[in-house]
């Protein structure tokens, strides 16, 4: 058990970490841009018109993605397995992510029917197209799993029935994708890739903020989710509505979710692999430490993978679900394992 301070100690670790991979992010790219030249421009005072279009236009807004998304994601999936009381449910768990997709199969199909082409591409899949789609998507979803809580009550069913929901709106996605013109489905496959790139500074901030206050809401429930987390029957009797507490969490944990695919398109496992990670670094279950450090790691570990997606000596970036991937699938893997060897031991 660690002790307060050491829990502080742990935060400021953390945050100093943050501050140094958001430098990180910003010095590194195809192109080499000095350390003073990257607070020259984040002070105001470069001379370099070019530098600070790099920085200001790009890097930065997507440093501050990675960070509003990783945060974000985690949160989320910190809600889910606390809800759920299950430590595989993540932001994929309730179709909200194949929702957004679904907006965005829908989006590029109509494009493909109408023949509204532009240049090969449909001038449906701008970027604000996309993420109005994605949105739309999510929340549809996201309403149907709010409503189907509130009518059973009953965690697992409604986890069942978000799976469920997810192979189905997959399906859809599947078949809209076959019917797509070769152009509008390379533009929803490289929306399916995930990227923190897709945002200018006002949205990435505007992410940033939104996410700050969800935090900010969540931690006001700190004292019910420790006590979903003892079980169903202990936050009954200790006299919490749980129905109305999962409609909440979920509603939280689906507007996250809706929030980050919408901007960067779905993001693997950041937000089923972190809250495994912060429970291990501040080795309790309890919210009130639980909630900042799965906070502060997802922020982290987001900008560690956009970081790695840069593509030393190449002017192209890999996909971020693909190194998002390689960092999380081997966590959840060693989540398995060491909860086989709990029940058997």
């Amino acid at each position: 058990m660690i002790s307060k301070s050491g829990y502080i100690l742990t935060y400021i670790a953390l945050s100093i970490v943050i501050a140094l991979l958001f430098l990180m992010n910003l010095w590194y790219g195809s192109i080499s841009i000095p350390w003073d030249a990257v607070f020259a421009t984040l002070f105001g005072s470069s001379e370099s018109t070019s530098t600070e279009v790099i920085i200001m236009q790009y890097r930065l807004p997507q440093a501050i993605t990675a960070i509003a998304i990783g945060m974000g994601l985690s949160i989320a999936g910190l809600l889910l397995q606390t809800t759920f009381n299950n430590p595989l449910a993540g932001p994929s768990v309730l179709g909200i992510s194949a929702g957004a997709s679904l907006g965005v199969a829908f989006l590029v199909l109509f494009g493909s029917v109408t023949g509204f082409h532009i240049g090969g591409t449909s001038i449906f899949a701008s970027e604000l197209w996309m993420v109005m789609a994605a949105f739309t998507g999510a929340i549809l979803v996201l309403l149907i799993i709010i409503f189907v809580s509130g009518k059973i009550g009953n965690a697992v069913t409604v986890l069942i029935i978000g799976i469920m929901i997810g192979y189905l709106v997959s399906a859809i996605v599947g078949t809209l994708q076959f019917f797509s013109s070769s152009e509008d489905l390379h533009s929803f496959v490289l929306w399916g890739l995930g990227s923190f790139s897709k945002t200018n500074l006002n949205q990435s901030i505007t992410i940033l903020a939104i996410t700050i206050l969800f935090f900010v809401a969540t931690l006001l429930f700190v004292k019910p989710l420790n006590a979903l987390l003892l079980g169903y029957r202990y936050a009954v009797t200790s006299g919490y509505n749980v129905k109305v507490l999962q409609t909440i969490f979920i509603l939280f944990a689906g507007f996250l979710i809706a929030l980050g695919t919408a901007f960067t398109g779905p993001i693997a496992f950041i937000g089923l692999a972190v809250p495994h990670i912060a429970r291990n670094i501040t080795r309790t279950s309890n919210h009130a430490t639980l909630l900042p450090a799965t906070l502060l790691i997802g922020a982290a570990l987001a900008l560690v993978c956009n970081f790695m997606s840069k593509m030393p000596g190449f002017d192209a970036t890999l996909p971020i679900n693909a190194v998002t991937s390689i960092v999380g699938a081997p966590i959840v893997i060693w989540v398995i394992i060491k909860g086989r060897r709990i029940s058997n031991g």
